[in-house]
């Protein structure tokens, strides 16, 4: 295995070094441009949760592998499942290479739905990849909450299901997850922050949630060591995909109850895939365009990014290199019954009837 590993990172020297050989023009001109630039990241969501997390670990290896060496700062725009971001990277954000979108995976199902409000098109971004494209869904309740199966689960009316906004990713599973257990008319409540969501939920103001695994893991141990929640359901992606600390937990299809029911649970792990996009807006130079997707492909494949990754998130990486993003979202179901359904899911109306 080592060796292995030693025979890629000697093929990657030697590639990057005939790189500059055969398009040293190329290189120093980019080099040129942004040297003493500050490139800004617009992040479609809050300070502070797992997403940023997982953009602060690859910062400093971007900021290495880019020409010039620019400084990289953050900027936060959350709203509308990152509807906003994605709007205003396409609409505002000058297509000069400095400015890069990374937003949750609900500005792309809220494009591929049609939903309101979304101002941009998906196939006239640049992507840049993620940096992760598996993900463990975990829906949970507050013990407090005395809802310990699944059966107490569906009994219960008015569960109240903590979000932060709206069409965002997290937002989007709490709501299949209570649809496909078979909730009774339970009740979303928005407008948290990823880390505000953690400690409502202990504070009773909301029953349950979803979130991830290995957000858990790094933000919340103290929930598996003491027992402070009840898990109930997990989101393999893909599936199959186990997560070693809830290997045990039943599968969300394992509830479902309709192959309707079942090509939303898949269309739910086709959007979450593609990960936390990294975008361009339209019209940035092909030359540009290179330049950002070769350094976060070497960023992506550096060991120290993915050391840095799971001290910060608690998980391993999973890159998405940007040409198989961009096939990632290409190849995402269009099923006009299964859209319609999603649809209802990832608004803000009642549940659909099971």
């Amino acid at each position: 295995m080592a060796l292995v590993g030693n025979t890629i990172r000697k093929v990657s020297l030697v590639l990057g070094a005939l790189w500059i050989f055969l398009f040293p023009t190329f290189v120093f001109s980019q080099a040129s441009f942004y040297q003493g630039k500050t490139i800004t990241i617009i992040q479609g969501r809050d300070a502070g949760g797992t997403g940023d997390l997982r953009v602060r670990a690859l910062v400093p290896l971007l900021q290495k592998y880019l020409p010039g060496n620019p400084t990289i700062v953050m900027e936060y725009m959350p709203g509308g499942g990152s509807r906003k971001a994605a709007n205003h990277i396409y609409r505002t954000a000058r297509p000069d290479g400095l400015t890069i979108g990374n937003l949750s995976a609900g500005m792309v199902s809220l494009a591929v739905l049609g939903e309101a409000g979304v101002l941009y098109d998906l196939d006239k971004f640049f992507y840049l990849g993620s940096p992760y494209s598996s993900y463990h869904a975990v829906f949970l309740s507050r013990k407090g909450a005395g809802l310990n199966s699944p059966e107490k689960l569906r009994a219960a009316s008015g569960v109240r299901i903590g979000g932060q906004s709206v069409g965002f990713s997290t937002y989007n599973e709490g709501r299949l997850f209570a649809y496909v257990l078979g909730l009774k008319d339970p009740k979303f409540v928005t407008g948290y922050s990823g880390t505000e969501l953690d400690p409502a939920l202990i504070r009773g103001e909301i029953d349950a949630r979803s979130t991830g695994a290995d957000t858990i893991e790094q933000r919340n141990p103290d929930w598996l060591e003491k027992g402070l929640v009840d898990f109930h359901a997990i989101l393999e992606i893909p599936k199959g995909n186990k997560h070693p600390k809830f290997a045990r937990l039943p599968e969300i299809e394992s509830f479902a109850r309709s192959d309707k029911q079942r090509k939303v649970i898949t269309l739910q792990r086709a959007f979450r895939v593609t990960g936390a996009p990294f975008i361009l807006p339209p019209g940035v130079s092909k030359e540009r365009v290179e330049a950002l997707q070769q350094a976060f492909r070497k960023t992506y494949r550096d060991p120290e990014f993915h050391r840095e990754y799971k001290k910060l998130t608690g998980d391993d990486p999973t890159p998405l290199l940007p040409e198989d993003h961009e096939r990632a979202i290409r190849e995402i179901p269009r099923d006009p019954e299964v859209i319609d359904l999603f649809k209802n899911l990832a608004g803000s109306g009642p549940l659909p009837p099971r």
